[in-house]
């Protein structure tokens, strides 16, 4: 019986069966190169953690739920675009995610504020950070269904557990009374404990007049702005660019 054979039943027992893809790969170069058993068993060790470190941010990119997977060296800078450069590398060390910050994308449609925003939620997915992408209103019905299921405790937890919560496309129309409350309360809820992302076409000072109470607005509002990195983008189309009326012209 081989080694390879025999090491199987305990390997998967282990829960190490994924050793097995790469196992015999291993044991030629500990043959051919000679590697003592202390080196040996580092390398298989060292498979194992670089695969379930994998495993892990798949399974982090899947549940933030992003419409598409976007990285920063993906952005079509020849775009004609204008935004604050010196901001935006900020907002991508990530530093905000450890001092509890925020970080606002405001400009006009298809600027690329949904795509910065998704590369930013990569770019802290792939840093060890859970993500949750969600449009605004999207979010708001999710908590009124919930309401309705009497399910909104543990569905209002799962806007507070990620490290980061984007919100795109925020300001699309003025907000319910109930609509107010439940953004009031998560912003609150999540102010200086974790960080958002939040994209609007409606500059921040606008955003007062969305909520059906300005004393609940004032006081969500204050917190954002006072802690988040603000990144106005003006231009015109990002996605206009892309269009195949475009490329024909």
């Amino acid at each position: 019986m081989s080694t390879t054979a025999e090491l199987k039943p305990l390997l998967k027992r282990l829960k190490l069966g994924q050793m097995l893809h790469t196992l015999p790969e291993r044991l030629a170069l500990a043959r051919r190169d000679q590697l003592d058993h202390a080196v040996f068993l580092q390398i298989l060790l060292a498979d194992e953690v670089s695969r379930r470190d994998e495993r892990r941010m798949e399974l982090q990119l899947q549940k933030a739920g992003f419409e598409d997977i976007c990285r920063l060296e993906d952005f079509d800078w020849t775009a004609e675009i204008r935004m604050d450069r010196r901001l935006l590398d900020a907002a991508f060390s990530l530093d905000f995610i450890a001092r509890r910050e925020h970080v606002i994308l405001v400009g006009p449609v298809g600027v690329g504020k949904s795509f910065l925003a998704q590369s930013l939620g990569y770019t802290a997915v792939r840093a060890g950070h859970s993500a949750r992408f969600i449009r605004a209103d999207d979010l708001l019905r999710t908590l009124a269904q919930a309401r309705v299921d009497h399910t909104l405790e543990k569905t209002f937890r799962s806007f507070l557990s990620p490290d980061l919560l984007i919100l795109d496309d925020l300001g699309l129309q003025r907000m319910s009374s109930q609509q107010s409350t439940d953004m009031y309360e998560l912003i609150i809820a999540r102010h200086r404990h974790s960080s958002f992302v939040i994209t609007s076409n409606r500059a921040v000072d606008e955003w007062l007049g969305l909520f059906d109470d300005a004393i609940l607005g004032n006081s969500a509002l204050d917190r954002l702005a006072n802690a988040s990195y603000q990144i106005t983008i003006e231009g015109t189309s990002y996605r206009e660019r892309l269009s195949p009326h475009r490329r024909r012209n």
